[in-house]
């Protein structure tokens, strides 16, 4: 029986994990300089996205493996619900949002993929979670 690692790794789980951690430095040096420079400008927006880092590492590091499958699945389902809230707040109240945030506007200062990663991984969790279960 193929591990988890196995799984997720293997296919377009690797082009996966390759965004995945594409976006985790980005985000990561984004917010770090954001935070160092004008943090008193846009705190709010400036931690959502240093959030938003963390939560790419940690899937990064899940997707490949590293760390258990639930640990994929609830850093999955963390990033959908906080793009879905974040992008919905930064429409609904934008005055909250005087920076963009990774997720603000749905990820739409980055093509939208932050909305559609975390879809996508969370389909990948489920498809290879045949192959790790015993028939």
């Amino acid at each position: 029986m193929p591990s988890l690692a196995d799984t997720t790794r293997s296919g377009p789980g690797r082009l996966l994990i390759a965004v995945y951690g594409i976006f985790a430095i980005a985000a990561t040096a984004r917010s770090a300089v954001q935070i160092a420079t004008r943090f008193g400008h846009a705190p709010l927006a400036f931690l959502l996205s240093a959030f938003a880092a963390a939560v790419y590492l940690v899937a990064t590091a899940a997707l490949a493996g590293v760390v258990d499958r639930r640990v994929a699945w609830a850093a999955c389902g963390v990033e959908l619900a906080g793009v879905l809230a974040v992008g919905a707040a930064s429409l609904v109240a934008p005055a909250a949002f005087p920076e963009p945030t990774v997720w603000s506007g749905f990820g739409s200062g980055y093509g939208f993929v932050p909305l559609v990663l975390p879809v996508l991984g969370l389909l990948w969790l489920r498809h290879t979670g045949n192959a790790v279960r015993p028939q």
